[in-house]
């Protein structure tokens, strides 16, 4: 667990996060670099660790190899490459003191370590994910936090305002992972009500309560060994939070009106478009549920702040819509790519996505949308 925020460090002290399941190591590590490197802070966890990394500029970043959850190189070399003046070293928390020490003064080679930690990212975690679009660096993050995940069953909580594509992300880690074969099973937590939500998670038995006219399977049952991807999960009522961190503990479903419990493989997905530790904090939100589902967060950025990515989605979408309508590929127009990219976008990738089809409409069989197209689609468009 982490040891709290690290204080301001004096100039010729260092920030270093030290990564690793092992609190001795951890302990051991920190005694000896409180002497020799600075101020330290330690985390049990490749997620925990790049979460941390992105809030505060540390100086040293030491990987034990024996990450619980991601590959330690990959942590390392995705590390570096973010932050290109981190100091990265990875070393064996199964080695003895001396090596470990040797390792924090900077005298030892770093163990298991890849050719060189200041090469680029890998392929996999540089390349794009099916459905996404963007090349902004915001994006690119997003793509290497999918890749190093997907190959793993860790919890994602996916976070970002309402229209971000968070649904769209959660498919995509989905289809790259080795469960991409099996279900892709969907749950709105606002859209269902609470009377109902219970039977639609778990099922069932016919007659377990008024209008059960049929046995029927739930939800998180339907996503065995596949992906369950709950959204809204801010708006989980408490009752139900109790229920799914139980699931969430145990990988068992009890139907409604059965005794009988049935072992579930799942991989979980959440999303939110709202600040679930402030909603914990209001007592609104399970800590412990909040702990369990965000043990990997994945934030997406509004589309105000990846702007040079607006005119690739816009294209995105108007070929999509011309393919679908079979008729051959219309153009953005200069002037109407510019006005895309002036506009607020408030809705985010959905208002966008809805602009475009709207302007398709209005463009007839014109070869080209033009500003007058989107200028005409009511007031959905404002500037800022």
């Amino acid at each position: 667990m982490s040891t709290g925020a690290v204080p301001a460090a004096r100039p010729d002290r260092a920030r270093l996060l030290v990564a690793s399941p092992d609190p001795f190591f951890r302990k051991l590590f920190k005694t000896d670099a409180v002497q020799s490197a600075g101020l330290v802070e330690e985390v049990s966890s490749g997620a925990h660790a790049l979460s941390r990394l992105e809030s505060i500029a540390f100086d040293v970043f030491v990987v034990d190899c024996h990450l619980p959850d991601l590959d330690s190189q990959e942590v390392a070399r995705m590390a570096r490459n973010r932050f290109s003046s981190l100091d990265v070293r990875l070393v064996d928390s199964h080695a003895g003191a001396e090596e470990v020490s040797a390792e924090l003064r900077g005298t030892a080679t770093p163990v298991g370590a890849a050719p060189s930690l200041t090469s680029q990212a890998s392929p996999a975690a540089s390349r794009q994910l099916p459905g996404m679009v963007g090349r902004t660096r915001t994006m690119q993050h997003v793509y290497r936090l999918a890749h190093l995940v997907a190959r793993r069953d860790t919890n994602v909580l996916i976070t970002g305002e309402t229209g971000t594509g968070k649904e769209v992300l959660a498919r995509a880690i989905h289809q790259i992972s080795q469960r991409a074969q099996r279900p892709f099973v969907v749950v709105n937590s606002a859209a269902i009500p609470e009377s109902l939500l219970e039977a639609e998670l778990f099922g069932h038995t016919r007659g377990a309560f008024t209008g059960a006219v049929q046995t029927r399977v739930g939800r998180i049952h339907m996503a065995h060994e596949g992906t369950l991807f709950l959204d809204e999960i801010g708006d989980l009522p408490l009752s139900m939070q109790a229920k799914l961190l139980r699931f969430l503990q145990d990988g068992e479903v009890q139907r409604l009106g059965s005794p009988e419990v049935f072992r579930v493989d799942v991989r979980v997905i959440c999303a939110t478009n709202v600040d679930l530790l402030d909603y914990v904090k209001r007592r609104l939100f399970r800590a412990d549920l909040y702990y369990r589902i965000a043990v990997f967060p994945i934030q997406l950025p509004p589309l105000r702040d990846r702007v040079d990515d607006v005119g690739l989605l816009a294209e995105r979408f108007l070929t999509d819509l011309c393919e679908k309508a079979e008729m051959p590929v219309k153009k953005l127009s200069a002037s109407s790519l510019a006005f895309l990219r002036q506009a607020q976008w408030a809705g985010n990738v959905r208002e966008l996505q809805h602009a475009v089809e709207r302007a398709f409409i209005m463009s007839g069989e014109e070869t080209q949308l033009h500003v007058e197209h989107f200028s005409n689609t009511g007031d959905a468009v404002h500037f800022r």
